[in-house]
């Protein structure tokens, strides 16, 4: 096994774990990583087709969207749910125990760079995410459809 490898089964032991205690404490633990929104994303799989999903933090969020960071730690690749939105952008986030479809799209430059203050104001460990990778890391924003 690759060290690529490794680190993509270490991520969804993670978030299996995550799932687990968000479960068996009736979504009391851990709900706010890093002091952020906590969201289940699901999304469809880019080769398979399948329903996929994970939790994610929100570090902005209003009314209308909700931000995520492609982030996956600093690491050289974007996650796996990123190039799944790239795919098929139409997918659904569960917020405080509400489902509402989105709509994601990457920020453009220009929207990244009024998101990024807010979105390190939030956790300061994206900034050290992006400073760790040659990768711009993406921001999606995921715009509420209903």
């Amino acid at each position: 096994m690759d060290w690529n490898s490794l680190k993509d089964q270490s991520a969804k032991l993670m978030n299996l774990g995550h799932r687990l205690v968000l479960t068996a404490s009736g979504n009391r633990l851990l709900a706010k990583p890093f002091g952020m929104p906590l969201v289940e994303l699901h999304t469809t799989g880019r080769k398979s087709g399948l329903p996929r999903s994970c939790y994610l933090t929100a570090p902005v969020r209003d009314t209308k969207r909700v931000v995520l960071v492609a982030s996956k730690g600093g690491d050289d690749r974007n996650p796996d749910w990123y190039r799944n939105l790239q795919a098929h952008p139409d997918a659904f986030v569960v917020i405080d125990g509400q489902r509402h479809a989105v709509r994601a799209r990457t920020a453009s430059a220009a929207e990244k760079a009024e998101l990024w203050p807010k979105i390190v104001a939030s956790y300061k460990g994206y900034d050290g995410y992006q400073q760790r990778t040659d990768r711009d890391i993406p921001v999606v924003i995921c715009e509420l459809r209903d």
